[in-house]
């Protein structure tokens, strides 16, 4: 089972399910982050976190720890 945290740089997957709290995964849903959407690992900040992510063309940081909660299918 890979999460969102897990992806390398270039790497695209889609998002299986958002394995959070209620409050967070409103949050991301919120942000995009649903069940089928394809996202792509931009890059990392230096000292790992955050990350930034590609999602429907818009780019989101969101915290590593947030990031666990996204379990992927990868492409």
């Amino acid at each position: 089972m890979t999460t969102l945290d897990q992806l390398r740089p270039g790497q695209r997957a889609e998002v299986l399910r958002v394995a959070a709290s209620t409050s967070l995964a409103q949050r991301l849903a919120e942000m995009g982050l649903l069940e089928g959407a394809s996202v792509r690992m931009v890059r990392s900040a230096p000292l790992g976190d955050p990350i930034e992510i590609e999602l429907e063309g818009c780019h989101l940081s969101i915290r590593r720890a947030d990031a666990r909660g996204v379990v992927l299918r990868d492409d």
